[in-house]
């Protein structure tokens, strides 16, 4: 089948959504798949106000339609509510064409974190993008339950993997962490106030808090907590060490629609500690971690954790079923292999 993906988030980003379609892109190839993205290294681009590695492009529906026929696909997926999103959404509108849409990032809450807008507001815009998708695809039932609030129940489930070869538990620690006091709290991801890593570092506990990534909040960070940390970005076997010798994982983020690296985490065998939301509440279970409402008392219930729970969670979670659940939800693109005897989208319990 012939797939064209269109996103506002792509390289040279590193954040959930671009490794999210960068594993799901490579596993659909390997499937025999042909895919093609429209993404903005394709088009003039401006940094986004306070998230630069963000390129927001220059692209009308009519510029995003010649790639579109050039490529000639059987099944468009639009991943972001961006500029390119908006103007594919409109050329397959004009041209009867079905497509579906996700919903990786809980606007509503991501903007109120910023700007002084209702979510409210923001959730009339997101109902109007998403409704004329067939399939809107979501990490977790907590999300299919809250778009079902709003009109929106097309959902179908487009869970997050991996990579078990790179997170694993056997993993010496990173060198880093040679002589610091234990235990040892990590946080991954983007430095940057929806992320709500301030509620992390003000805890007081014994140890050492640790901090990867980097973002518009890390000097403020760094200035606030020179106890703390800061690795900086780090991938590959050295991001995977990171998680393998930390006592503990901290995601304090309350905006996220699941959380790559929660699981990313578990895999390397370490418990979770984090706040009882959509994301982290769909996925932390069996001993693997803890939730709760005082971030402290979580970190204390996860660092008791059994290691060897959290890495058994960590191991259900792959990029083949992931792209499975993916081309799941192409099932109305006739002739897709799974057309035939298909389930129904998502039900979302009363």
């Amino acid at each position: 089948m012939k797939i064209l993906i269109v996103s506002d988030a792509w390289e040279p980003q590193v954040n959930g959504v671009v490794r999210t379609l960068q594993a799901t892109i490579a596993e659909l190839r390997k499937a025999g798949h042909e895919v093609a993205a429209v993404s903005p290294d394709l088009f003039r681009s401006v940094p986004c106000p306070s998230y630069p590695e963000i390129r927001l492009a220059f692209a009308g529906w009519r510029k995003v339609g010649r790639h579109i026929r050039a490529f000639d696909p059987q099944a468009i997926h639009i991943s972001t509510e961006g500029p390119l999103g908006l103007a594919a959404r409109r050329w397959c509108l004009k041209n009867g064409f079905p497509f579906t849409t996700a919903y990786h990032t809980r606007f509503p809450e991501y903007v109120a974190a910023r700007l002084p807008v209702s979510p409210a507001f923001v959730w009339r815009f997101i109902r109007w993008f998403h409704r004329p998708a067939r399939h809107i695809m979501i990490a977790t039932r907590s999300l299919a339950r809250e778009l079902a609030d709003q009109g929106l129940t097309q959902t179908m489930m487009w869970e997050r993997g991996v990579d078990h070869d790179l997170f694993r538990p056997d993993r010496a620690a990173h060198p880093a962490y040679a002589g610091l006091p234990r235990p040892i709290q990590l946080y991954v991801g983007r430095v940057a106030v929806e992320k709500n890593i301030g509620a992390f570092l003000d805890i007081d506990r014994p140890g050492t808090k640790v901090i990867v990534g980097d973002g518009p909040a890390l000097a403020a960070l760094q200035a606030q907590h020179p106890d703390a940390m800061f690795l900086g970005k780090l991938g590959g076997e050295t991001l995977a060490a990171a998680y393998a010798g930390a006592d503990v994982f901290v995601f304090p983020s309350r905006t996220d629609t699941f959380g790559l690296v929660v699981i990313e985490a578990l895999s390397c065998g370490t418990p979770v500690a984090a706040f009882p939301v959509p994301g982290p509440g769909d996925i932390i279970r069996d001993g693997a971690g803890a939730l709760d409402q005082d971030l402290g008392r979580a970190i204390d219930t996860a660092l008791a954790c059994d290691r060897s729970d959290a890495a058994a969670l960590g191991a259900r979670y792959s990029w083949a079923g992931c792209t499975a659940q993916f081309a799941k939800a192409l099932t109305f693109v006739p002739g897709s292999p799974s057309s035939q005897g298909a389930e129904s989208a998502i039900g979302v319990p009363a």
